[in-house]
């Protein structure tokens, strides 16, 4: 019973936290530009995150539940120790001051578990997650360099472009909070799964059933914690405008979904930073970028916190089943 309470309370903290960093690349361009007040954007966060994750968030679930781990092995106390970790890994980097991936530090976790126990599917690890991880951050970075250089810099061979955008303030205003909410969706159906699928796993609770009860935590979280790290991350490497900062939400978004239909747990954050790079190389150039502090410091905190959730999860499980 105390390991099941105290479960539940690590999820709420697991949740609440993703939802705080999942409101800024949702909703920062509509709300700094003051198309919509904060109150809708946490209203409309909520809701979609929700729609998200009941439409699309099961088959990330059954990844993180079933796919990594043998059926047997992830029990009530090792689902807590997974999601301990992961928590715990988020929490260290959001001191540093780098928004980090929930879905990595938790498959960082369920595989310090896998190693512990000498039972981890190294194909799905290997095979089907590490693949997604690499290309779809390039394919991001890839993508927004491309379309953005289609309008910027300025010049006579696209000034229309301008015109058509600017001279149509409504259609830019939907299409900015339809972009806010296409990546409100996108989280929900991915990484709600980061805290339901370890439940699944262990039998505590339905896919369909833990996805309905976690997903509004995004939203309480979102509205309790503020907007999140990602805002002054964006901030730091390079301004973005109105339009830039909707073709980093359509890009990303839609990178999420794809990562969602294939079962990958992935990084918004990840997407969303690569995307924003690829703008700044645009406007400042590759060498600029690169040599950012910003760049290099979120660059290692990246490479080296999914590695700490696995030795956290592997050194918790071998005190409390040692002791067992």
């Amino acid at each position: 019973m105390i390991v099941r309470l105290i479960l539940i309370a690590v999820v709420v903290f697991f949740a609440m936290n993703m939802g705080a960093s999942g409101l800024a690349p949702s909703f920062a361009a509509p709300h700094g530009a003051r198309l919509i007040a904060k109150s809708r954007a946490l209203l409309l966060f909520g809701i979609f995150v929700i729609l998200g994750a009941i439409t699309l968030g099961s088959n990330v679930a059954v990844t993180l539940g079933k796919g990594l781990l043998p059926t047997g092995l992830l029990t009530a106390d090792v689902a807590l120790v997974i999601l301990a970790s992961s928590a715990i890994s988020l929490f260290l980097a959001n001191i540093l001051g780098i928004p980090q991936s929930t879905s990595q530090v938790t498959v960082g976790a369920i595989t310090g578990a896998g190693l512990y126990f000498r039972h981890l599917n190294c194909a799905t690890l290997f095979f089907k997650i590490l693949p997604l991880w690499i290309l779809l951050p390039l394919l991001s970075y890839a993508l927004t360099f491309a379309l953005y250089r289609i309008i910027y810099p300025p010049s006579s061979g696209n000034l229309h472009l301008y015109q058509r955008v600017f001279t149509n303030e409504k259609a830019l205003r939907i299409t900015t909070l339809a972009a806010g909410c296409y990546v409100a969706f996108a989280i929900g159906s991915n990484n709600v799964a980061n805290a339901v699928g370890p439940l699944y796993g262990a039998g505590i609770v339905r896919i369909s059933t833990g996805l309905l009860a976690v997903a509004p935590l995004f939203g309480v979280g979102a509205w309790a914690m503020g907007t999140g790290p990602l805002e002054t991350a964006g901030s730091e490497i390079v301004p973005l405008g109105l339009i830039s900062s909707t073709l980093v939400c359509f890009v990303t978004a839609s990178l999420l979904l794809v990562a969602s239909m294939a079962g990958v747990p992935q990084s918004l954050v990840q997407l969303n930073i690569f995307s924003i790079f690829a703008v700044s190389c645009i406007k400042n150039g590759h060498r600029c970028t690169m040599n950012h502090q910003v760049t290099r410091k979120t660059l290692l905190i990246w490479a080296l916190t999914p590695v700490l959730a696995v030795l956290i999860s592997y050194l918790l499980l071998a005190v409390f089943k040692g002791r067992g």
